[in-house]
């Protein structure tokens, strides 16, 4: 049995006391770190931002051995490259570390990387560089570079009370597949629709959906020092309110705009649907249909 530190019950505790620790430099150039979808990062005299996020692929925590090798090296980039759309970035590079495992051939490996060259080469993240190592389990650990013009990435923190809160695709579709044994589909990273966001429909606020809306939309309202109330979004196929709701690894947009705004249904044939409104109120309590939603996405650290 594995005894957990009780003061760092959750994975939002463990951030936030990390957070409190590494603090930031003085120098000024990191505009954001801990906590948002990607640091931010301000070369000086640049007019430009450049973010960076980290992203880890564990064989038993997000995959097992019977999953496609060049899905899982497509996925291993997706999920960074999430990331940048959320903050309405273009991607400029990544670099992967991998450890392989005892099972694992020089085929699993050619198929895994075809797989991450294949988006990398679609959405021009080149592969410059990383690691590669040996293990008990397949590792690896993903980071991609973007970058926005200077001031202008989306964050977290900024949704502003009366805000309508969107979400992009339907949700619960991964936590269904994974629940009728099979694999997920390949995650497809919205940055086309992060970037129309951030340029001409002005988002106030974004973040990328990767544990649960629960347990996202919990975490948008909670750093913009708000509440959300909202109805029941939009479901995949055949998949669940509860799998919609706290399923994870749907890698769509959660966003909000200005009360007022105008938003087309879709946006390259993905739906765009309101599903609530940013109220004041407890900062990060969200209710469903009036009534309280818990945030009960996926958290690597919760009993």
């Amino acid at each position: 049995m594995v005894k957990r530190n009780r003061a760092a019950s959750s994975e939002e505790e463990m951030i936030a006391r990390i957070r409190r620790r590494a603090g930031l430099p003085a120098s000024g150039s990191i505009v954001l770190g801990i906590g948002d979808d990607c640091a931010i990062f301000r070369p000086r005299g640049s007019n430009e931002d450049l973010l960076f996020t980290t992203d880890m692929l564990i064989e038993g925590t997000h995959f097992l051995r019977a999953h496609p090798p060049a899905d899982l090296g497509w996925k291993a980039l997706a999920r960074g490259l999430s990331d940048i759309a959320a903050m309405g970035g273009e991607p400029r590079f990544c670099l992967l570390s991998l450890a392989v495992a005892p099972w694992i051939g020089p085929r699993w490996i050619d198929a895994f990387y075809r797989g991450l060259l294949a988006l990398a080469s679609r959405e021009g993240a080149p592969l410059v560089g990383g690691d590669l190592s040996h293990a008990d389990r397949v590792m690896c650990d993903i980071l991609v570079c973007g970058s926005v013009p200077r001031s202008q990435a989306l964050r977290r923190d900024s949704a502003r009370r009366g805000d309508a809160i969107y979400v992009s695709g339907a949700l619960g579709g991964a936590a269904c597949r994974l629940a009728q044994g099979r694999p997920t589909a390949r995650p497809q990273p919205r940055l086309a629709l992060g970037r129309l966001l951030r340029q001409k429909l002005h988002a106030t606020a974004a973040m990328d959906l990767s544990d649960g809306i629960s347990l996202d939309l919990h975490r948008l309202a909670k750093a913009s020092n708000l509440s959300a109330e909202i109805t029941a979004p939009p479901r995949h196929r055949g998949a669940t309110l509860e799998q919609a709701l706290h399923g994870g690894e749907d890698y769509e947009l959660l966003f909000t705009l200005p009360g007022a705004a105008r938003l087309p249904p879709e946006f390259a044939g993905v739906p765009l649907t309101r599903i609530g409104t940013m109220r004041r109120g407890p900062a990060g309590a969200v209710t469903l249909d009036g009534v309280p939603l818990e945030p009960l996405g996926y958290d690597h650290f919760r009993p």
